[in-house]
């Protein structure tokens, strides 16, 4: 497909992806892994799915300072300008929004769009195609979000229910959004599938860059005007640093959904445009399991060096980054993630509850295990 003129996307690449501990770490995060035996790290593959929409140069990648080495690595076709550098992480609102900001600066009618470093998308020509639906509907003043058509009543994932046509055009299967809805309990996910109008929540958004921000300045007074004043002086280097640490400390943590999704919903200016396509946040091994053996249970997925692996009668997934001998022997839906430093053990049930050792490991103080 053609590239989009008006338009620039935003990766933010953050987060550590504690439910995939040990493999991910604070060093090593989730989305610099190849996590689906392609090659590429997930962050590679969001980078080369976008740029057909965007064309080349047109794509900005928020990251930490720790992480510009890698991020530089994978994606070598950056420019110094394509790279924000967060101090520390201040959740997505900061991450989208100062991107949006900075590049508002430098192309005032921009539209931006954000998507996450480490989502796995097979279908790229039809979600290139409901990216193109969202473009038109932001061009027309929305605030577009992709929600993906659900194909199981998943209760990792928040929903989003969809309702009236937007009618706008370019974007015939664009919908006004309803309510954004938290993770729900098995039964009322059921019913979310089986009535057709609720979607899944990707963290997918598009907007034209004054849109976004003029929706956060009228939730977030105090934050928009802190992301306008560094905006203002992150092009001239001299000036940026001082303004990083007069203005970075005071930055409020907050998760775009609340800051700008929620309220821009309840306002009637945002939309969802339904994405077709197979899509997956590989948010636990579970997730990393089923990518590598179709959704087909009974199979043993093996991540790093087969030879290391031995089973029989064994299903789920082994991740071997060590060179010890790991047996799995007669043991349904398992979970094995051995590094030289670090041993996980649990079931594809459990798969949720990773996060919670982490917690656990951070609290005793061994943050170097993370």
């Amino acid at each position: 497909m053609t590239a989009i003129d008006d338009f620039v996307s935003i990766i933010p690449a953050g987060g550590v992806g504690s439910r995939l501990w040990p493999l991910s770490r604070a060093d090593a995060p989730k989305f610099l892994h190849d996590l689906t035996g392609s090659g590429k790290t997930l962050l590679r593959a969001t980078y080369e799915r976008l740029v057909p929409l965007t064309g080349p140069g047109r794509t900005m990648v928020v990251t930490g300072r720790a992480h510009r080495a890698a991020v530089e690595a994978q994606i070598p076709e950056l420019d110094d300008a394509d790279i924000v550098l967060e101090a520390d992480p201040r959740d997505s609102t900061v991450a989208i929004a100062l991107a949006a900001a900075i590049l508002r600066r430098r192309e005032p009618d921009v539209i931006v769009g954000s998507f996450a470093a480490d989502h796995v998308i097979d279908d790229e020509r039809a979600f290139r195609r409901v990216v193109a639906e969202a473009v038109a509907a932001a061009r027309a003043g929305a605030i577009a979000t992709i929600g993906i058509t659900p194909t199981e009543p998943a209760i990792g994932f928040g929903y989003i229910h969809a309702g009236e046509p937007a009618g706008v055009e370019g974007a015939p299967r664009a919908a006004v959004v309803r309510a954004f809805v938290e993770k729900p309990s098995a039964q009322v996910a059921r019913e979310y599938v089986e009535g057709g109008d609720h979607l899944w929540n990707a963290g997918m958004f598009i907007a034209r860059a004054d849109v976004l921000l003029e929706e956060l300045a009228k939730g977030e007074p105090e934050l928009a005007a802190q992301i306008e004043e560094l905006a203002e002086a992150w092009d001239e280097p001299a000036r940026r640093g001082p303004a990083v640490d007069r203005i970075w400390p005071q930055l409020k943590k907050i998760a775009i959904d609340y800051a700008i999704a929620e309220p821009a919903a309840a306002r009637g200016r945002l939309v969802v445009v339904p994405g077709d396509f197979d899509w997956d946040d590989v948010g636990d091994f579970s997730a990393v399991a089923k990518l590598h053996n179709g959704g087909r249970r009974g199979r043993l997925a093996i991540l790093g060096d087969q030879g290391t692996v031995l089973a029989d009668s064994a299903s789920g997934i082994v991740v071997s980054q060590s060179k010890r001998i790991v047996s799995v022997v007669g043991i349904r839906d398992v979970v094995v993630v051995d590094t030289p430093d670090a041993l996980l053990v649990t079931t594809t049930a459990n798969a949720q509850r990773v996060k919670q050792v982490v917690d656990a490991v951070r609290r005793s103080g061994n943050t170097d295990a993370l």
